[in-house]
């Protein structure tokens, strides 16, 4: 249940000392995200030599995709990349209907953003989980 999120740049250092370390930690179920991923190097060769589960596309690429035909193929790209490398995909940042869809069109794994919730104390989070529960909006095994 733990999935820790780890910067591109902070990746780089000591790769094979990284690349060692994360699969021991794949190995005992512990699942690796690379946070903001095209904002730093984006190397492609780590991805491939590193044991990671997902890919989380900065929310300065999704900011402007609306608007912005290098952001759009940015996004798509790395969609298209992580996929083929067997990753989910997370687009971070998405604040509107419009983003929401066309990550969806592009076949995006996961969003996180403010359109669903700005970040919550627990106890909130919990009561609107129940609140979705008892409405019949959400079925258990979305919740959990």
């Amino acid at each position: 249940m733990l999935e820790l999120e780890l910067t591109e740049s902070f990746l780089l250092h000591d790769l094979d000392g990284v690349r060692e370390t994360l699969r021991r930690l794949k190995e005992i179920g512990v699942k690796i995200s690379i946070d903001d991923f095209g904002t730093g190097y984006s190397s492609l060769s780590y991805l491939k030599r590193l044991a990671v589960n997902k890919l989380k596309i900065d929310q300065s690429f999704i900011r402007d995709m609306e608007g912005d035909s290098e952001d759009v193929a940015i996004v798509k790209a790395i969609i298209q990349l992580g996929h083929t490398l067997g990753l989910t995909v997370i687009a971070e940042g998405v604040e509107t209907g419009p983003q929401l869809a066309l990550l969806r069109s592009y076949g995006c794994d996961e969003i996180q953003g403010f359109l669903f919730s700005r970040p919550l104390p627990s106890r909130e989070f919990a009561n609107i989980v129940r609140e979705l529960l008892a409405s019949g909006k959400a079925e258990p095994s979305a919740a959990t």
